[in-house]
C-alpha cells in the first residue's frame, strides 16, 4: 500500500462527514441520520458504490434542500469526495464506508428516499450474478431501507448489466419503470441532472452510449 493511501485513510478517520467501521456511529446510526449527521429532516438520497463521490457531490450542489450519502468500501476513493465536500462547505453530504452487502445495518427501514447506482462493476461472469448491484438480493435490501414509492436509478455503460437489470425489474413488476439504452439521444436526460462522472466522460468520448433506467419500489 502506497504512502498516499495511508495518508488518505488517516485523513478520512478525522472527517466528520465520513462514517466507517471503528467509529462510534458505525452500526449505531440507523434511524438517526437526520438528527445526528444532518441536523434536519430533509429527504435522504443514497448513492450506492459512489467511488470518488462525483455524483454525490454533483447532486448535493444542485439540491441543497436534500441530504446525500455516498457509500463505498474503498477508503481512498471516499477521501476524494469527502475532501471536496469539506472544501465546498457542503453540509448536506456524508460518506459511509462499508460493504454494500451490509447496507441494512446502517439504515432503518424506510429511512431513505432515493437511491442512485452509478456505473457499478457489471460483474459479467455468471458466477457473480448475485454480486450485481441490481440483482434480486440487493433490490430486496434497497426496498427495505427505501420509503414506499422511493425511486431507484441505474446509470451504466454496460449493455449486459442494463439488459440483465431490465429483465430482473420486469419480473418483479416494479412501478413506473422507464429506461433507455442511449440516454443522450433520449428525452430522459433531465432525470440525470446533467452530472457526468470521469468514467462517463471517457465512455462518451469512446462513443459508448450510456444506459439509464428508473423505477419506484412498492
Amino acid at each position: 500500500m502506497g504512502r498516499s493511501k495511508l495518508q488518505k485513510f488517516a485523513a478520512i478517520a478525522e472527517c466528520d462527514n465520513v462514517i466507517q467501521e471503528g467509529d462510534e456511529l458505525y452500526g449505531n446510526i440507523a434511524g438517526k441520520w437526520h438528527q445526528v449527521q444532518f441536523d434536519n429532516n430533509n429527504p435522504i438520497v443514497l448513492e450506492v458504490g459512489c467511488g470518488r463521490g462525483e455524483y454525490t457531490i454533483g447532486m448535493a450542489r444542485l439540491h441543497p434542500e436534500k441530504n446525500f450519502i455516498g457509500t463505498d468500501i474503498k477508503g481512498a476513493r471516499i477521501w476524494k469526495g469527502s475532501s471536496m465536500a469539506i472544501e465546498e462547505e457542503l453540509n448536506n453530504v456524508a460518506f459511509l464506508r462499508t460493504y454494500i452487502e451490509r447496507i441494512e445495518e446502517q439504515f432503518e427501514e424506510h429511512e431513505i428516499d432515493e437511491i442512485w447506482i452509478t456505473f457499478p462493476d457489471p460483474r459479467p461472469k455468471d458466477r457473480d450474478i448475485k454480486k450485481r448491484l441490481t440483482s434480486p438480493g440487493f433490490l430486496d435490501k434497497y426496498t427495505k431501507i427505501l420509503k414506499p414509492g422511493g425511486i431507484i436509478h441505474l446509470k451504466t455503460d454496460n449493455l449486459g448489466l442494463y439488459e440483465y437489470s431490465l429483465e430482473v425489474l420486469q419480473e418483479r413488476k416494479v412501478d413506473d419503470l422507464i429506461y433507455t439504452s442511449d440516454l443522450y439521444s433520449s428525452d430522459l436526460q433531465d432525470h440525470t441532472m446533467g452530472i457526468y462522472t470521469t468514467y462517463e466522460k471517457r465512455y462518451l468520448a469512446e462513443g459508448v452510449p450510456i444506459k439509464y433506467l428508473q423505477f419506484k419500489v412498492r
